[in-house]
């Protein structure tokens, strides 16, 4: 290991406790990154200093937001997402289908501009991907968190994320379409003038067995003008229809299909 010299050392130290990150008093001094965190981690102890992660939770430290990302992180989180907050592991996951590369990066993408510091890694799963965030403070952005599966425990967003909802609907709802919802096309045939012809049309379907999910899902809906139905599959209502010629235009123009 190269040996650096006690002025070197006390003078990234300094740096340290003047708030410069460690990459960049790692840059500034030309030594490895490596050597710089044992440093701040022996001077914290000299000092008695318990270590506290750094966070940009906008919710423990203030900070404003990209609201928009977080109206679509909201709907891909309620639609197919969890969260793993134990003592020695914490992290937000999105599962998303292999097939649909722009939704992972979507979904990583919205991570970021909502939390920037945490990391997020993708994780490849057999026919799924993974797209992980790690901090303890998405419980405190998605307080929705909580034992057991979302459709056996009430779901109702909180007065700070319905008002980020209500003035962001699309990115909600284009957030539950990605995570569980889909855009197909039905076909059907109609003979006109003795002529057998075949007909296509579009639509939309979004599927939970949460009530409380689907009413948030149809109430964002009507905000925008949507009209929609509820097939039952069986005797349970768990799917959200859209196939009104005028509605699925809308969601065309704001939601489109996965990719």
């Amino acid at each position: 290991m190269e040996q650096h010299s006690p002025s070197i050392r006390a003078h990234a130290v300094a740096l340290m406790n003047q708030g410069v990150p460690n990459h960049v008093v790692a840059a500034q001094l030309d030594i490895p990154r490596g050597t710089v965190s044992w440093w701040r981690s022996e001077d914290r102890r000299a000092r008695g200093e318990a270590y506290r992660q750094p966070t940009d939770c906008p919710r423990c430290t203030g900070r404003q937001f990209d609201e928009v990302a977080y109206a679509y992180l909201l709907g891909l989180y309620l639609g197919d997402g969890h969260i793993v907050s134990k003592p020695s592991q914490h992290h937000l996951s999105i599962f998303c289908d292999a097939t649909h590369t722009s939704l992972i990066e979507a979904a990583a993408d919205a991570m970021r501009k909502v939390m920037p510091l945490p990391s997020v890694r993708p994780r490849r799963k057999p026919g799924c991907v993974e797209v992980k965030s790690y901090t303890k403070h998405w419980c405190c952005m998605f307080p929705q968190h909580g034992p057991g599966k979302k459709h056996e425990r009430t779901i109702a967003l909180e007065a700070w994320q319905q008002i980020i909802v209500d003035a962001h609907p699309w990115e909600f709802i284009r957030g539950l379409i990605h995570s569980d919802g889909c855009r197909i096309t039905n076909w059907t045939t109609k003979t006109v003038g003795g002529v057998r012809k075949r007909y296509e049309y579009t639509r939309y379907f979004f599927s939970n067995k949460s009530d409380d999910i689907r009413a948030l899902f149809t109430s964002a809906l009507a905000t925008v003008g949507v009209e929609w139905t509820t097939l039952a599959r069986g005797s349970d209502p768990f799917n959200i229809s859209v196939a009104r010629k005028a509605s699925v235009a809308l969601m065309d123009a704001h939601v489109g299909p996965k990719y």
